[in-house]
Parts: C-alpha cells; structure tokens; sequence
C-alpha cells in the first residue's frame, strides 16, 4: 500500500507495539503530528513542558517498563533539547528511540531556520543514529532503530527525518518486529569453566553487581549464584535490586559513598566476581589500589568493559542472565563461613546512621520506606538525595531505583517519574529531589498535572547545591562559591500555581504527615521539606583515594 513518510512513522511505531510517546510538536515535525493525531486511540502522546523532560520521561518509561522509551522532537533547538537525555540514556544503556525532524532536503547545510546536524551532535552519544534522505528507506530504518536499541547492551538510537521525506509516499509492507534474543553465543565452555575453578579455588570471595543484572532480568539465577557461592554482596547506584536489599547477605553499595562494609570487603577479598558493572572512577577511587588482594573475575554483554577501567584476570562475555544459567549449573556448593562472620563483624563496627532528632535526607528516606512498606518505584535527581535514597532505602527487586548514575544529570528525576508512573499504568512513584535539581525541570510538573500521574516531588531543602557544597567544605577550604540558594522561593506556592497540592515541612511529625497524605492522594503531590544546610553524605572516599580510605564525620576510617 502506498503511504507517505509521516503514515510510515507511526504505523511503524505500532509496529514495534509502542504505547505511549513523550514529546513537543514544531514546525519540522507537524506532518507527524498530524498523522498521530489520527491514531490518538492507539498510541498516547505526553506533551511535555520542555524537550528535555520528553527524553527524560521516555528514559524512566524504559527504565520502569523493560520497553523502549520513543520521544519526539522537531529540529533545531527542539532537538538539541533532547541532547541531554539521550547522553543520560546512553551513560546508563537505557533503551531509547528518539525521533526528531528537519528542513527539507533541499534546505539542509545551508544554515537554515531551526535547522542543525542533530545527527552529527549526538553521534558519540548514541548507539547508532540515522538521517533518513530517501522515503524508501524509512521503514526498514526505524525497524533497524528499535533492533539496535534494544539488542546487545541496550543504548539510545536517533532517527532524524527530514520534512519534506515525512510528506513523500513509497510503497509500504507491514512486517513483524525482529526478535530480539539475549546475546549467549559468547559464552565459552573454556571461560566457565575458568570460573569454577576460580570460585572453587576462593577463600574470601565477594560478589558485584551492576545494572547489567537488572537490564537483563537475572535476580533469580543472581540469587541461585550467591547461595552457590556463599558469598556477601554488594552493589552499584545502576545494580539497586537486581539482588534483594534486605537478604543477609548484602552489604550495601560500594565506592564513593558506599558503605565502610562493602569497601573495607572489597579492599580484603581474594576474589572479586563482577557481575554486570563496568568499574566507573566512582567505584574504583584509586584504580591501581582497588581491590588489590583479589583476583577479578568479570562477567559482561560489553567486550568493551573488559580491561577498560581495571586489569581482569578472567571474563565470561554475554548476558548477565544466560551467564549464570550456565555458570550454576558447575558450581558446587561453597562454604565461606569464616569469610562472611568477618565480613558481619564490619557491619556491626560501621553501621550506617544519622542523628537522633531533626529532619535529614536519610531519616526521610527510611520514613518513606517504613511507609511503603519498601515497594514503592523510586526515581531521583542527583547529588546528596540521591545517595541518600540509595543507601536507606532497601531495593528488593529490580527497576525500583531510577536514577541517572553514569551521567549525573540534575533535572532527570521529575521527567523520569512521569515516565516511569504512565509506563506502570499511573502507579504512585516517588521523586527525591534537591532543591537545586527540581529547579532546573519543575515546569514538568504543568505535566504531571495535565497527566493526572499520581508522583509525590520530594523535595529535601537546604537552600543550597548540597552534594557540592560538601566538596567544597571538605575539599575547598569553605569557599561556597555559587552553591548558595537563598532566595525566598515558595515551593508550595509554585505547586499550588501548577494546580498541585503543595505541603511544607519543618519537623518528623509533619513530614510523616504529608507522606500519609501523599501516599494517600491519586493525583500529584509536591512536599517541600526543610533539612540543614549543612548534613552530609556518610561515608565518603576523596576523590583518587582507595577506597579502603573511606570516612565518616568524625574523620575516621
């Protein structure tokens, strides 16, 4: 049948069985606009306040769901928008099809109005990306697009098509979506057996988890594998809930701001067996002291990651879940006794804790956890609320934390909650913010509004950019340049503006009630929570220092 470009679009998007799409219409990309309108019963569109807020929102609509996020942008700087989400996307393998559109074929390369070479800008964030010139080509170009995005370690693709392509017609063939199947055909027998007898042969071995666990769903065989290999647990920001936060076996995050357990074990194993983690510089701290007295055994999808960060001493490629599918099955039953009464005796020198009165991000987040009864959807900005939420709230399962760990983008969460809220069929998810985060995206919550999502905008206030004001007390000698907010912002008169219940408070007792209210409530929230300026994250490792160096506020290690 012959369709043109924009038809081609959309009915390629059903295709693909997309649901929902986050995006904000110009002039380049009206021809598909025009065309979804026609389909607004099958497929839903999320206008946005901002592009930005599209990609982020399509990021935490993956994340929640498994599914590819889709968001849509028109040219010039309504795709430039888009930039910073799809770098947040690829920093954490976030399956994402973003689609904008430019000028005319004829227009492109001459400085033209709102035209620019999105392609080109995100090249080195991106997978893969297109610029469609040809109608013909368009089909089997957003099939590739979704294949690519989705196959291997996910990752974001754009699709950039020009005006006039979305205005020409061409023969079209409906075709079913490729099968995407786990990539296992480079696992070797060689390599697994490899790492049974580097298991076998461990005395003090500790298990490391990254997202790469989560993105390929193996919280059950992950689970198998550490009873097999009787080992404690730790994690990263990316690896939350791929295993089971309150199971006996887990010490907490490791790195910067892990705890003194995770990295005091690390820094004494003998074995170190990564599963799914690519060793970023806020894991490692000293990367020529990490883990010194361990052999490292690393399992990945991403040949890449092999040897990047840290030497490995053995490798097993291919996903996470088909991994250790094969690996269990090898491995007999390991007896660390010993290693892990040591590894008890840590948690109980170093427990996390906080004061006793007061309102603070981590007594905030353990309220929410108690309340929830920890089976609440997570997402938050970044900085300080963020390792707050990752350390006292326990993740039991997997894409309950969202969150922006490779790239650290501030203004992701809010974005991200509405995704995550319309891709779990409106559930209640909870944005933990910073002031500083919230505002650089709080005009989305004008679309947490129009979208009835029932998310609760957690905002713990301090007044200042927390996480680098801590730098600079530590680190700076006190010099708080730029980092202070103490203009008379109303937050709860903001939310109130959106048409949002807005509630401030300034002690536990109110702040447990807003949270009932809250949680209560099926429609969007905003709490406005005051904390001191001055509350740290604990522990922490300075920068380039072994993590064998972390310390609390007292300055002990």
């Amino acid at each position: 049948m012959q369709l043109n470009g924009s038809q081609i679009v959309i009915e390629c998007l059903k295709e693909q069985q997309v649901d929902t799409i986050f995006g904000y219409p110009g002039g380049a990309i009206l021809n598909v606009y025009d065309e979804l309108y026609k389909h607004r019963d099958e497929i839903h569109h999320v206008l946005v306040s901002h592009e930005q807020g599209a990609s982020h929102a399509a990021d935490g609509y993956a994340r929640a769901t498994g599914k590819v996020g889709v968001c849509f942008a028109t040219s010039g700087p309504g795709a430039t928008n888009l930039v910073t989400g799809i770098a947040t996307a690829y920093m954490d393998s976030v399956s994402l099809v973003a689609i904008t559109c430019n000028v005319t074929l004829p227009l492109l390369g001459k400085d033209s109005f709102q035209e620019v070479d999105i392609a080109g800008i995100t090249m080195p964030i991106t997978k893969h990306n297109f610029i469609v010139k040809d109608v013909t080509t368009l089909a089997d170009t957003i099939r590739r697009a979704f294949t690519i995005a989705k196959k291997g370690r996910p990752g974001p693709v754009l699709v950039d098509i020009p005006k006039d392509v979305t205005a020409a017609t061409t023969e079209f063939n409906p075709q079913r979506p490729e099968k995407i199947l786990p990539v296992t055909d480079t696992i070797t027998e060689e390599d697994l057996e490899n790492a049974v007898q580097m298991i076998a042969a461990s005395k003090k071995p500790f298990i490391f988890v990254g997202g790469g666990a989560v993105i390929s769903g193996a919280q059950e065989e992950l689970a198998e594998f550490v009873k097999l290999v009787d080992a404690p647990v730790c994690d990263t920001l990316m690896g939350k809930g791929a295993f089971d936060g309150t199971d006996g076996n887990y010490t907490g995050m490791l790195g910067m701001h892990g705890t003194k357990t995770s990295n005091f074990g690390v820094s004494e194993c003998d074995l170190l067996i990564a599963v799914g983690t690519r060793f970023s510089d806020r894991i490692l701290g000293n990367p020529q002291k990490f883990a010194s007295q361990a052999k490292i055994l690393q399992f990945d999808i991403d040949p890449a990651e092999i040897n990047k960060n840290v030497v490995v001493d053995a490798e097993v490629i291919g996903d996470i879940r088909g991994i250790l599918r094969r690996l269990n099955p090898l491995l007999h039953q390991q007896d660390h006794g010993k290693w892990k009464k040591r590894i008890q005796e840590f948690s109980k020198q170093y427990p996390m804790h906080y004061p006793d009165e007061g309102l603070s991000g981590p007594y905030m987040i353990e309220t929410l956890y108690e309340k929830t009864k920890g089976d609440a959807v997570i997402t938050t900005e970044v900085g300080q609320h963020q390792m707050w939420a990752a350390q006292y709230y326990k993740y039991n399962r997997p894409r309950q934390l969202i969150t922006s760990g490779g790239s650290g983008t501030m203004g992701y969460g809010l974005g991200a909650s509405i995704g995550a809220s319309i891709g779990l069929g409106h559930a209640k998810v909870f944005n933990i913010a910073g002031d500083g985060c919230f505002r650089m995206n709080m005009n989305e919550l004008a679309t947490a509004k129009r979208e009835k999502v029932p998310v609760v905008e957690i905002i713990m206030n301090n007044h200042v950019l927390g996480m680098v004001r801590q730098w600079q007390t530590l680190f700076y000698e006190e010099h708080y340049s730029a980092t202070v907010l103490d203009e008379s912002l109303d937050y709860v008169k903001l939310a109130e503006a959106f048409g949002i219940r807005g509630i401030r408070v300034t002690n536990r007792k109110e702040y447990e009630a807003a949270l009932d209210e809250a949680i209560a409530a099926d429609e969007p929230v905003l709490i406005d929570a005051m904390i001191d300026r001055d509350d740290k994250v604990w522990p922490m490792v300075a920068p380039g220092a072994p993590i064998s160096e972390c310390f609390d506020e007292t300055g002990s290690k």
